[in-house]
């Protein structure tokens, strides 16, 4: 290829790759940190294509194929190489949808095969433990303990509780507004306990440093900036393990059980779906999995039948 020939498609490229950042910044509405995945993923197939010498407005399916086998060969998890391939079908749309191609190579393109796996989900003793164990005594334990009432009544993702500001508490409504995923706001319902513990909390926290910029953050770290989701993650690690809970369990923990506990209470799974705020029901059905699984294991122990059944036979 000549020099100059490769200098205009190196700046298409570019020109492309920047009206993609837009059309994904803009139009699709992504965090900053959902955008820098899917550049950094997008990035991956350019590296491959231009080892092979592949213009990206003449890729082929089988281009894509051989280039999701690569991923496979180099031992990238398959829940990572499902991503991967997902971003990079969502750059495809963008040029079809942009002009920039009349077909999409990538509408074909399968994915891997992913086992599914149920979440870790507390019950609601296990969750009581937890809370009980942190120290009161500590100047951060009231707001600690507000942390987790708050994660467990309102199902919110750590992002969400990192980021929720005074200016969104709704109390005399009972309601909070959430900010989730694509700057999408939901309103999500509060309990009683979450808001009384969040009351003591700010007496509390209307004492301590605030930093400028910070004054709206309902929940602040000593330094007086917003808390951060390591150290909402590590608070829960530590008091799990404090309260004996052998369970693998993080922040998102709380937002399962939450979601568990409704349904297993008789909520309707819209309503789940609408209180989460995933954009899909699908997304939400996966607690239908885990209810199933409990409906299951209390009627193999409580139908009468199997109760006679492990009376006569011995077996437990």
């Amino acid at each position: 290829m000549k020099t100059e020939e490769k200098s205009t498609n190196n700046e298409r490229q570019a020109l492309i790759i920047r009206k993609y950042q837009q059309y994904l910044k803009l139009e699709k509405a992504l965090s900053a940190n959902t955008l820098d995945a899917y550049l950094t993923d997008l990035n991956k197939l350019l590296c491959f294509l231009k080892t092979e010498n592949i213009d990206m407005l003449a890729v082929t399916l089988d281009d894509l194929q051989r280039f999701a086998a690569g991923l496979h060969d180099i031992g990238i998890h398959p829940r990572s190489q499902a991503r991967i391939l997902s971003g990079i079908k969502s750059f495809f749309h963008f040029l079809v949808m942009a002009d920039y191609r009349e077909d999409d190579p990538s509408e074909l393109l399968e994915g891997p095969k992913i086992g599914f796996k149920l979440p870790e989900v507390l019950t609601v003793e296990e969750i009581d433990t937890i809370i009980s164990t942190v120290d009161m005594s500590k100047k951060e334990g009231q707001r600690n303990r507000a942390i987790l009432e708050t994660l467990y009544s309102c199902g919110l993702r750590v992002s969400e509780l990192c980021n929720l500001k005074l200016s969104e508490l709704y109390f005399d409504e009972g309601f909070i507004k959430v900010e989730g995923k694509g700057s999408k706001q939901r309103l999500v319902p509060i309990s009683p306990r979450a808001i009384k513990e969040i009351k003591y909390w700010l007496l509390d926290r209307n004492l301590g440093k605030i930093k400028k910029g910070f004054e709206d953050y309902v929940f602040l770290a000593r330094w007086g900036n917003s808390i951060s989701r390591i150290m909402v993650f590590h608070l829960i690690k530590e008091l799990a393990e404090k309260a004996g809970i052998t369970k693998n369990i993080s922040p998102h923990t709380f937002r399962h059980s939450f979601a568990t506990h409704l349904l297993e209470g008789g909520a309707n799974l819209r309503a789940i779906q609408c209180m989460l705020g995933h954009e899909s029901i699908a997304t939400t059905e996966i607690y239908t999995h885990i209810d199933r699984n409990m409906l299951r294991s209390e009627i193999i122990e409580h139908h009468p039948r199997n109760i006679k059944y492990r009376k006569d036979t011995g077996f437990h």
